[in-house]
């Protein structure tokens, strides 16, 4: 078989999931069993795998897949429980009558407050609860949409409690690296992760703003979101200097949630005090250049496909507002993909007590990493270990369950909330039913996606004498690119989150590959899955399915094309931007790194 046939017949899996899930906008859950059948197909006929491999192959993605979705069900467990306790309602209220100003209001709800949500939730939450609340107050849907996608980037990156590189990474590397060596690894890339989204991300939010008065304002200037960079800029950074100090303090868990808690707590004080506040307070025009298709104030719009009417002030779902937060079926990962269920108007609790929860979920995580409380070795000890599966060597799995933050802090604190917030029963058989209903169709596609990626990867060892799928990807990709794949490593990313709607997704995907990509130019390897991990979190502001999702949420379904197109120079900026810094840093700042 020539070279040129090995290369495209290895490339068929992810160019059919591309042209599958982005050109016939197939959900995950239907395009990753097709294209883990054409990868196990190529690993038999092609590569001459034994059939027990591939099967064993499969088996130890599924596993790998069950460790991800426990971390998931955890996160939108909790999500699910301060909904129905009211907790978020009382969240929510608090953001208003901070600041009449636009750019500030979107700064802390679009920036800090999605941020916090994708650390504590991740997997398309944010910007489905940021996205209504700032409906909620005033913004006509379509930017409000729109924003928030650009915003929730940044924080994508360590996702739900560092689900992307604790998970998404390492079961993407596993058979490249020593699996002792792993741990140590996934925190150095998180650490360079973290330090080169500071020096990018720290100017979205500005970016952001600037979006937003020149495609939405009435001026459609610069210069008007140019008036907000003080403000923005300290958003930034309120948020990136602690990101980037919780990285290297306790690796990637901590780093949006933290950051983003803290920074929120700077902001929210800085606005109310008037303090980087722009002189004059800018808001969006009237109904005038909007009409009435969706993206007005005034505008009317059908809400998520159930007929109700609403505009840029009325009943939306979320926020603790009445109404439902209805998602398209089949959006994303399937984790917004159905009601999430009637909102009460919010109990009567004290702000205080409506971020216990959160507030108890990052204390845990601190007292289980760090070696100083001594809990990280009782809780390892709980192991389930299942070495060559089906007799195959180098094909295996663990699971550490009191380790994996999905039990321990997600489902402990989700229990203890039950008494915190005085829920009823009903209510707590509520919250876990919703994240039952939500979780299976992620479960699909994350099992055959991660089995695909076992396949791909599990071909090194064949009857046919070749290079397995990956290596034989890679190498050409290291031969085609040249020194120039560090300014490519970030789009990679962007387009696994694209087609996928998961930065976590992506990471499984590509991380092997980048990391093959790197070994064979000698490249660091840190730094480039570094660059593939902060891209895929770029991608998350034209993933189809998160665009859709968001734009079921807020009324606005038919409007998506329309967002990815605006969406595209943000994410194209901040792409290339990384990329040029994955330049300097692997050929000129820090060329001896791993």
């Amino acid at each position: 078989m020539s070279p040129m046939v090995q290369v495209l017949l290895a490339s068929l899996p992810i160019l059919v999931t591309i042209f599958l899930m982005a050109g016939l906008t197939w959900p995950a859950r239907r395009a990753m069993p097709l294209a883990w059948l054409l990868a196990s197909a190529l690993g038999l006929f092609f590569w001459q795998m034994g059939p027990v491999r591939v099967a064993a192959a499969t088996l130890e993605g599924a596993l790998n897949a069950l460790n991800i979705l426990i971390v998931v069900f955890g996160a939108i467990l909790l999500m699910n429980t301060l909904q129905l306790s009211g907790a978020m309602g009382v969240i929510s209220r608090g953001f208003s009558g901070i600041s009449g100003d636009r750019r500030v209001q979107v700064l802390i709800i679009g920036w800090l407050f999605s941020s916090f949500v994708e650390g504590a939730a991740g997997f398309g939450t944010p910007a489905a609860l940021a996205a209504p609340l700032l409906v909620g107050l005033g913004f006509p849907p379509l930017p409000a949409a729109t924003l928030t996608l650009v915003m929730n980037s940044t924080a994508v990156t360590f996702g739900a409690v560092g689900t992307p590189i604790l998970v998404g990474l390492r079961t993407a590397l596993e058979g490249l690296l020593p699996e002792a060596a792993l741990p140590a690894f996934l925190l150095r890339v998180g650490l360079w992760t973290a330090f080169i989204n500071t020096l990018a991300g720290t100017f979205v939010p500005l970016l952001a703003v600037c979006l937003m008065t020149r495609f939405f304002g009435e001026n459609r200037s610069l210069r008007e979101g140019l008036e907000a960079a003080p403000f923005a800029l300290a958003a930034g950074l309120s948020f990136t200097l602690p990101y980037l100090a919780l990285a290297y303090f306790f690796g990637p868990e901590l780093p949006s949630m933290g950051g983003a808690l803290i920074g929120m707590f700077l902001m929210v004080g800085a606005a109310r005090r008037g303090i980087l506040v722009p002189r004059t307070s800018w808001d969006f025009p009237g109904n005038r250049g909007w009409g009435g298709d969706g993206g007005g104030v005034e505008g009317k719009t059908t809400r998520g496909g159930e007929g109700e009417r609403v505009g840029g002030g009325g009943k939306v779902g979320g926020g603790g507002r009445e109404g439902e937060i209805l998602q398209e079926e089949g959006a994303g990962d399937g984790l917004l993909s159905r009601p999430a269920g009637k909102l009460p108007m919010g109990k009567e609790m004290s702000p205080l007590r409506a971020w216990a929860p959160y507030l108890l979920v990052a204390a845990i995580l601190v007292a289980t990493r760090l070696p100083l409380f001594g809990l990280k070795g009782p809780l390892t000890r709980v192991t389930f270990t299942w070495l060559d599966i089906l007799g195959q060597e180098g094909v295996g799995y663990n699971l550490q369950p009191l380790y994996s933050p999905g039990i321990i802090p997600f489902v402990l604190v989700a229990g203890l909330t039950f008494l915190l917030h005085g829920m009823k029963a009903r209510e707590v058989g509520k919250a876990w039913q919703n994240t039952f209903a939500q979780l299976l169709p992620a479960a699909v596609s994350l099992v055959f996606a991660v089995a695909m990626v076992r396949v791909l990867v599990q071909s090194r060892i064949n009857g046919a004498g070749m290079d397995g799928m990956l290596l034989t990807l890679s190498n050409f990709a290291s031969r085609a690119a040249g020194e120039a794949w560090p300014l490519l490593s970030p789009f990679i990313g962007v387009l696994g989150a694209f087609v996928s709607g998961s930065n976590t997704v992506s990471n499984i995907l590509f991380g092997g590959f980048q990391y093959s990509v790197a070994e064979a130019l000698e490249i660091s390897r840190t730094i480039t899955l570094a660059l593939q991990a902060a891209g895929g979190a770029v991608g998350n502001m034209i993933a189809v399915h998160n665009v859709v999702a968001v734009c079921a949420v807020v009324g606005i379904l038919g409007r998506e094309g329309e967002i990815i197109r605006k969406n595209l120079l943000p994410a194209g900026i901040y792409a290339a931007s990384l990329g040029l810094l994955g330049l300097l840093l692997i050929y000129r700042w820090a060329p001896g790194i791993f």
